[in-house]
C-alpha cells in the first residue's frame, strides 16, 4: 500500500521563492509507486494543498489532514522543503512532533539551536572538533557601542542576521563607517546580528545524512564566487558562482572535511538531509566551520542534488532512503 507523503514548502520569510523550487525537484523525484505525494504551500494565511483539478484544499491544522472528496487524508510522513521560519527554526518540527508525525529533518530543539547561527558556533566551539571564527552576538534594541564592538572583534568582519539564510541581509564590513550601517539593515531583517571575523580561504559545502543509524557524507564541493562571498545573488543567479563537485583539492583535506561534518551532525544529533560549511583558511590550512542547513536547498542546480549525482545515486533513491528513515524512527 503507498505512503501518503505531505511534501510541505512555502514559509513565511524571503527564502519562500527557493523553497517553491526546492519542493519541485523534491516532488518530481519521489517514486509515485511507491508514495502518494501531497504538495502543500504554507504562508502566514493559508496550508494548502492545490488539487489535479485544481482546487484549492486548506489543511486541519488541528491534526495536519486533508479532506478531498470527502475523504480524510492523513499522512505517513512529511518531508519538509520550506527553509527559514517555520521550517528551518524548530516551530514546524514542534508541531509536528506534538502531533506524533514522522518528518524528514532534525528535532525541533536542535532546529531551533542550528537556526541560530550565534547559538550553533558556541556548541561546535565547545565541541572541539574544528574552528569556530571569533563573533559577537548584537540584539536590536540594546545599547549599540562601534568602539566597543571593534574593541571586542577585528575588521574585516561579516555583518549577518543570527536567524536567517540565503545570505539575506548579510554584508561585508572592512571599515569603522560600513559597521553601523551593516548591522542597521540587519535589524530592518532580524531582531538578532552577528558580527564575525572574516576568515580568507576557500569555502567548501558538504552533505550529511544518516541512513540505518549510519552517517554518510556525500562528495564535497567547493564554492567559487565572482563576488567577494557566496552572497544570495552569487547563489542564485546564473553564472554568479561556480561549484565544483567533487572539489578539486588534496584528498588530506577532503577527508578532513568529510570526517569533521560528520562528527558536526553527530554533536548537534541531526537527522535527515543536512549541509555543513567550512571555509580552509588560506595561510594556515586550518579549517573553519561556517554554518550547518539542515533543510539545504534542493533545486535541480543546489549543492545537494550534484553532490548525490556525483556519489553515484539518484535523487529519488536518495530521497526514498530519507523518507524511509524518518519512518523507521
Amino acid at each position: 500500500m503507498k505512503k501518503n507523503i505531505a511534501l510541505i514548502a512555502g514559509g513565511y520569510t524571503g527564502e519562500y521563492v527557493i523553497s517553491i523550487k526546492t519542493a519541485v525537484t523534491i516532488e518530481n523525484n519521489i517514486s509515485k509507486e511507491k508514495y502518494n505525494v501531497f504538495k502543500i504551500i504554507i504562508d502566514k494565511t493559508n496550508w494548502k494543498y492545490t488539487a489535479a483539478t485544481g482546487e484549492e484544499i486548506e489543511v486541519d491544522r488541528s491534526d495536519f489532514s486533508l479532506t478531498i472528496q470527502g475523504e480524510k487524508i492523513k499522512f505517513d510522513a512529511c518531508f519538509i522543503a520550506v527553509h527559514g521560519t517555520p521550517g528551518e527554526d524548530g516551530k514546524l518540527q514542534g508541531y509536528l512532533e506534538m502531533l506524533d508525525i514522522p518528518f524528514t529533518s532534525c528535532s525541533a530543539v536542535v532546529a531551533g539551536l542550528t537556526f541560530n547561527k550565534i547559538f550553533c558556533n558556541r556548541v561546535i566551539a565547545q565541541s572541539g572538533v574544528v574552528n569556530v571564527s571569533k563573533s559577537l552576538h548584537l540584539i536590536k534594541d540594546r545599547k549599540l557601542d562601534i568602539e566597543t564592538i571593534l574593541e571586542n572583534i577585528m575588521l574585516p568582519v561579516f555583518v549577518k542576521p543570527a536567524e536567517g539564510g540565503s545570505s539575506l541581509a548579510t554584508t561585508k564590513v572592512k571599515t569603522k563607517e560600513e559597521l553601523k550601517p551593516a548591522i542597521e539593515a540587519v535589524f530592518d531583517f532580524d531582531s538578532q546580528a552577528m558580527v564575525e571575523e572574516f576568515v580568507k580561504g576557500r569555502e567548501f559545502s558538504i552533505g550529511v545524512y544518516k541512513l540505518n543509524g549510519e552517517v554518510n557524507a556525500l562528495p564535497l564541493t567547493e564554492i567559487i564566487s565572482s563576488k567577494e562571498f557566496f552572497d544570495y545573488e552569487a547563489k542564485y543567479t546564473s553564472g554568479a558562482s561556480k561549484e565544483v563537485t567533487p572539489a578539486e583539492i588534496e584528498t588530506v583535506f577532503a577527508t578532513q572535511m568529510a570526517e569533521t561534518a560528520v562528527k558536526i551532525y553527530n554533536v548537534l544529533n541531526c537527522k535527515g538531509i543536512c549541509r555543513v560549511d567550512f571555509i580552509l583558511e588560506e595561510a594556515t590550512k586550518k579549517l573553519f566551520f561556517l554554518e550547518i542547513n539542515t533543510v539545504p536547498g534542493q533545486s535541480e542546480a543546489s549543492i545537494v542534488p550534484q553532490q548525490v549525482r556525483a556519489k553515484g545515486m539518484t535523487l529519488v533513491d536518495f530521497y526514498g532512503d530519507l523518507i524511509e528513515e524518518c519512518i523507521k524512527k
